[in-house]
């Protein structure tokens, strides 16, 4: 306990008390803060400057004992706690970075299906009934799908021939089954006579 006669002279409980309220900011800015060590040394050291300044110097003196020491160490906890950060206004959330990964999910676009015409070349359709595979019905369903030509038919991709086959409603994968584009391309490329021949031994 301090004696009357040193009231006007520096405590040193209270520098030690100034000491201990930096180290406890240090402590919860590094683990509550998440500063980094050089900001949260500083700022505990100012902390410790101020508390052994108000508890130590003969301006914070005053009645001594346990009392006035726990309320001394109460006023530095507080001054050491740290600031909680303003609640930041809610926001929409952020748009992810584009990852390959989701590139790869994004669906690709549908295929638009092989050249299509509204009407025969000249006004006048090529005979398709001549491809095996094609009867009457098929060649009128085949023509409303916008085919009137064996080069029409002879210039499908594999991906074309897909579509096709999808949309030909009620005879579906008559077009891989029966060869058509092999057919149509002997038929463009050699003629129709050399076609009725091979046809004959389904030479394609």
């Amino acid at each position: 306990m301090r004696s009357a006669e040193n009231l006007n002279a520096p405590w040193l409980g209270g520098w030690i008390i100034g000491a201990a309220a930096g180290l406890v900011a240090f402590a919860a800015l590094i683990i509550i803060g998440k500063f980094d060590y050089t900001p949260a040394a500083a700022i505990g050291i100012v902390v410790a400057l101020l508390a052994g300044m108000i508890l130590g110097m003969p301006w914070g003196a005053g009645p001594s004992g346990p009392v006035a020491q726990a309320s001394g160490a109460a006023a530095a906890a507080a001054a050491a706690a740290p600031v909680p950060a303003a609640p930041v206004a809610a926001q929409g959330p952020a748009a992810a970075p584009a990852t390959p990964a989701a590139f790869a999910a994004m669906p690709a676009e549908a295929h638009a299906g092989p050249e299509r015409l509204s009407a025969p070349r000249g006004g006048k359709a090529d005979d398709l009934k001549e491809i095996e595979g094609i009867g009457p019905a098929l060649e009128k369903l085949v023509n409303e799908l916008g085919f009137y030509h064996f080069a029409q038919i002879a210039s499908w991709t594999e991906d074309d021939v897909a579509w096709v086959d999808a949309n030909l409603k009620g005879f579906k994968g008559r077009v891989t089954r029966d060869k058509w584009v092999a057919q149509a391309k002997i038929i463009v490329t050699e003629g129709l006579e050399a076609f009725r021949e091979r046809a004959k031994t389904n030479n394609y």
